[in-house]
């Protein structure tokens, strides 16, 4: 019930119906709508400095939160939105049948680090991944961490069909962790460190990176958008590409724009940014992850190889080609752009 009232939500506050910027509260300014999460990104630094709304002074912007890269597809799906921050299995899954969504990837926000990863609860007697077998674990499905999960699992040799893996959003698990409801849990921060308070990390986003399974948060932009509005796209992934600037170089300031959006001490959002990786402007750009016009980047080979590991999970229909990925790869005026 509690996912059809979400559904039921998102539909109703779905607004222009072509998915580009729409007119809103100022029949004077277009609206553009902005969906983010809850955890330490550059992107949350945008928002609380409100970058965006700065460089688009002839726009309208509307910031909601969402939980999951899950609820930001069905979304998408309704048209709803014009710009997210959203984990690269979620994205993988929407450019993959069956939701086949008309988006396109335009910026690398993070690559997974220790900000993700999965943890036992004290007390339930997993010591390590293989001993999964028989508990109940939670993660928010279709997500980085449900991504990550499987693949712990698979590195493992453990069939998903021998545990308990439940559905729940990162405060959820939280609860049903407090309750000792749960063996173990795999999310991201902030509600990660207060699972590490009462349990032990089996192993991380940044281990199974390098692995050969890397998830990262990537910003999307609708189709329609994007060809309605490129000077708005370049435009964001202009203050998107400052707030990385602003991690590496001032740090003071970037911990206390994340803190204020996660009611969290500056000094504590400092550490959570610490257990993320975050590239240079210009690495963006680069053959390794977006690439250029012409010459789009591995992140087409990541998402491909993330929508074939869904596949023989059973989690999606089939696999988009290299080449339906690449061109759903938004690298437009980008070396440019991110300066």
């Amino acid at each position: 019930m509690k996912k059809l009232l979400a559904l039921v939500s998102v539909l109703f506050l779905a607004a222009c119906g072509n998915g580009a910027a729409s007119g809103g509260p100022d029949p004077e300014k277009k609206t553009i709508r902005v969906a983010y999460q809850a955890f330490p990104s550059g992107d949350l630094i945008v928002k609380n400095q409100g970058l965006l709304e700065k460089a688009l002074p002839d726009y309208q912007i509307t910031w909601t939160k969402f939980d999951s890269g899950a609820s930001i597809n069905t979304a998408f799906v309704a048209k709803s939105l014009d710009i997210a921050a959203i984990g690269s299995s979620p994205v993988a899954r929407g450019l993959s049948a069956p939701l086949n969504i008309p988006y396109q990837v335009a910026f690398v926000l993070d690559v997974a680090g220790d900000n993700e990863a999965l943890v036992a609860r004290n007390g339930s007697g997993v010591t390590d991944v293989a001993s999964l077998r028989g508990k109940k674990v939670a993660t928010p499905f279709a997500s980085t961490a449900h991504y990550s999960l499987l693949a712990a699992l698979d590195k493992a040799g453990v069939k998903e069909s021998e545990l308990t893996i439940v559905d729940l959003e990162p405060q959820d698990i939280l609860a049903a962790w407090t309750r000792g409801d749960l063996d173990a849990a795999y999310s991201w921060l902030p509600s990660l460190d207060e699972l590490k308070k009462t349990g032990k990390v089996l192993i991380t986003s940044r281990e199974l990176a390098a692995g050969g399974k890397p998830t990262l948060d990537l910003g999307v932009v609708s189709t329609a958008f994007a060809e309605a509005h490129p000077e708005a796209v370049d435009a964001w992934r202009k203050v998107e590409a400052q707030a990385l600037d602003i991690i590496a170089n001032d740090p003071a300031a970037a911990s206390k724009a994340v803190g204020a959006e996660l009611n969290l001490s500056p000094d504590e959002a400092l550490n959570q940014l610490e257990q993320g990786v975050f590239l240079k402007p210009a690495d963006v750009a680069s053959p390794q992850w977006l690439g250029t016009e012409g010459n789009v980047g591995k992140i087409a080979d990541n998402l491909v190889s993330a929508a074939e590991f869904l596949k023989s999970q059973q989690k999606i229909d089939a696999v988009p080609t290299l080449d339906q990925v690449r061109k759903s790869v938004y690298v437009k005026g980008l070396p440019s752009v991110l300066g």
